[in-house]
């Protein structure tokens, strides 16, 4: 199949060979030759192009795209949309898509949060989805934008329930989410961690990384410890 005028400008940009075996090493569910190895910085600046020219409309149509590298763009120019209205409509079309922890986690619009209520009702959508990284999606959008002023216990038990400990990478999300929580909402988080409501490998994943951060105190490690299981 040729390459169209996107994917041949990503294969100009991308780096060095280096870089591209590293993301082959650290994405292991991706097939290595679908993997161009374009750095980071470089898709965003790709990203603010297509933005610039209006050509970002006819690339997010063209759903499923071949490379990891080609829905790390579509992402990043879906961080930039400003209309919640086409942004969830497009969240809708790629969530699907997306089939690692890289795209996933570097999905993050500014926009979802002027609209953390209409954004709620898709949430709750993406956690029930059964799909493996829809679901980290849904608990990292509870990890981003309701646990500082907009936190309800309620959000919480939503992503107890969501925890799947045979699914790596929504544990690790819950997980990321907990030792969150414990820096944001410690007296909550940590009663949680205290009843052991978590699967084993989440519940103390949450520990290690709470520990690890410098948001927690040294007393409240210490404690967290403790509790391992």
């Amino acid at each position: 199949m040729a390459l169209d005028k996107f994917q041949k400008h990503l294969f100009e940009i991308r780096s060095d060979n280096d870089y591209r075996s590293l993301q082959q090493k650290i994405l292991p569910n991706i097939d290595p030759e679908l993997i161009i190895g374009v750095r980071t910085p470089s898709v965003k600046a790709y990203a603010k192009e297509l933005r610039k020219s209006g050509e970002y409309q006819a690339f997010i149509q063209n759903v499923p795209h071949k490379y990891f590298d080609e829905n790390m763009l579509h992402v990043m120019v879906l961080n930039d949309e400003k209309d919640f209205g086409i942004l969830i409509r497009e969240t809708e079309r790629i969530l699907p898509f997306i089939d690692n922890w890289a795209v996933c986690d570097q999905f993050a619009p500014k926009t979802f949060k002027r609209h953390t209520d209409e954004l709620l009702v898709f949430i709750k959508k993406w956690l029930a989805s059964g799909e493996e990284y829809t679901i980290r999606y849904g608990i990292k959008m509870l990890m981003s934008f309701y646990l500082d002023e907009n936190f309800s216990t309620e959000y919480m038990e939503m992503v107890i329930r969501s925890d799947r400990p045979d699914v790596r990478y929504v544990s690790m999300m819950t997980a990321w989410y907990f030792a969150t929580a414990l820096a944001k909402q410690y007296d909550a988080a940590v009663k949680v961690i205290e009843e052991k409501r978590l699967a084993r490998v989440t519940h103390n994943k949450a520990i290690q990384k709470a520990v690890e951060s410098f948001r927690i105190t040294d007393e409240q490690k210490a404690y967290l410890r403790t509790l391992k299981i």
